[in-house]
């Protein structure tokens, strides 16, 4: 069964055929990097790494590219709010650029930890300036955008009149202006509420500015991820993603600037967007009390949940729905993909032991029930892959191996019955799939300071017993681990070894 994935832009799963094979060109949209990283922002990189692995070993050559937004990312009504890198920069008396590069080392680290491969090119808005330039003054060229005072605006209504503007989201242009102010109060330098900034003009108070055209100013949100993701991966190119969220006005916008432009394509062939995180049953939000950082989920610092939960374990509960349903996050449901996660690591350590090593010894006897089954079972783990990245059914597949592989286990004799290019093909798959393609990895779960103790303790004990061969023993394997003990009169000490 070929890849099919579902195209927003088309309401359908589409078999997957690149542009230019065997080339793959893939885009998602990155955070604002203004403040810590929310789960909500690893959902889309989780996916896409999944993506990008799996289209890799179907053996595409893939671009991957996701982009930083450092600039332009204005949060108000009719794109007159203030620009959050900015408004951050302030509160901590710093350079707006200090701000970007410290989000952004967190959030490459939360996603390392994560599992997720980083992607091939990582573009900042705030170093495509001219590229971004570039790209107006083509939609201005071609009649979609006209400059007042210093700013430009795109004009939806006009680009509507040739294309439709709407067609990603499945919005009418009535239905948008029924939702939008009917006076242009705060918006009177555009021609419709409906108009979205490619340009503003920048106040004198404004921290990031850049020369253009249209005076000193800086780019609006939207113009970045056409103008990179054209830059990198061409006028028209494979895969485009982001949040749901990011569907309406933020890819909807893309498509029209690209339409516009000299490129006249709707950006990418596929755009994918996966559903929302959602804490208890609730939206996830500030106001409410349950925002829930990468970084504070992996520590414990939460109000919300009871503990920490490991990267693994969270990078587990991702994957364990599918990405266009939306995702619930609890205590439950995070002990619950921990056991789940642990279950397949499990696996790994079981098909590491004996009973799965390959022997040189000839299989007298042969059962094809035996063997039918683990076939069948093994190529199931490929189906949910196939299937528009289903991972909570390869998941399932998973499970449904694993309980075959402990049965076998268990059986050494119907083991013993089935070829062993079959079993080690089976291996070899639940391997591929959980490591390689879900990207889920072992995580030490001893904590060194208290094995520490715990030694000393032991050590402690010994000494009092006077059994003076436990005492060397334990004082040989910990210099062997670069640790000395110290016997003071405070008590039990250690330190360095500085041989």
């Amino acid at each position: 069964m070929p890849l099919a994935l579902y195209n927003t832009l088309t309401r359908t799963k589409e078999e997957f055929r690149p542009l230019h094979p065997p080339q793959v060109g893939v885009y998602l949209c990155g955070p604002t990097v203004y403040n810590e990283a929310h789960l909500g922002n690893a959902r889309g990189p989780v996916v896409f790494d999944i993506l990008t692995r799996y289209l890799r070993h179907l053996g595409h050559t893939v671009r991957y590219v996701r982009n930083i937004t450092d600039v332009g990312h204005l949060q108000g009504e009719g794109d007159e709010g203030e620009d959050p890198m900015v408004r951050a920069a302030r509160a901590q008396h710093l350079e707006p650029m200090q701000v970007a590069q410290y989000y952004i080392n967190r959030y490459r680290l939360n996603l390392a930890a994560l599992g997720c491969i980083p992607p091939d090119i990582e573009p900042q808005a705030s170093g495509h300036i001219t590229e971004q330039i570039a790209m107006i003054e083509e939609i201005i060229a071609n009649g979609f955008a006209y400059e007042v005072k210093g700013s430009v605006y795109f004009d939806v209504p006009h680009y509507n009149q040739h294309h439709r503007y709407g067609k990603l989201s499945n919005r009418s242009i009535d239905d948008q202006l029924a939702g939008t102010r009917a006076n242009l109060e705060g918006q009177s330098e555009k021609r419709s509420p409906l108009d979205f900034a490619l340009w503003k003009h920048a106040a004198p108070e404004h921290l990031m500015r850049w020369s253009s055209p249209w005076g000193e100013g800086f780019p609006g949100w939207h113009i970045e991820c056409s103008a990179m993701s054209r830059k990198y991966l061409g006028n028209e190119f494979d895969i485009h993603g982001g949040g749901l969220d990011l569907m309406f006005p933020h890819h909807e916008c893309e498509i029209a600037q690209c339409q516009a432009s000299h490129a006249h394509t709707d950006e990418a062939r596929i755009w994918m967007h996966n559903n929302m995180i959602t804490v208890n049953g609730a939206k996830m939000s500030k106001s409410l009390g349950n925002f829930i950082t990468i970084s504070d989920l992996f520590a414990g610092k939460t109000t919300t949940l009871s503990q920490a939960y490991s990267p693994m374990a969270v990078r587990f509960f991702l994957l364990q729905a599918h990405y266009r349903s939306p995702v619930d996050v609890s205590d439950e449901a995070l002990t619950a993909a921990r056991k789940g996660y642990r279950k397949l690591m499990n696996g790994l350590k079981l098909l590491a032991g004996p009973a799965f090593q390959p022997t040189d010894n000839e299989q007298e006897t042969s059962n094809q029930q035996q063997e039918t089954e683990l076939t069948a079972l093994t190529a199931d783990l490929f189906t949910g892959l196939d299937d528009d990245l289903n991972t909570a059914r390869t998941i399932a597949s998973l499970f449904n191996l694993l309980r075959k592989f402990n049965s076998l286990a268990t059986n050494p004799a119907a083991l013993a019955e089935i070829p062993p290019a079959a079993v080690a093909a089976a291996v070899a798959a639940y391997r591929l799939i959980v490591n390689d393609i879900l990207g889920l990895a072992e995580e030490s779960r001893a904590n060194a300071e208290q094995l520490l103790e715990l030694t000393l303790g032991f050590y402690t004990e010994a000494k009092t017993a006077k059994a003076y061969d436990k005492v060397d023993l334990i004082r040989a394997a910990l210099k062997g681990q670069g640790i000395v003990i110290k016997d003071t009169k405070a008590g039990v000490e250690w330190a360095y070894s500085e041989e």
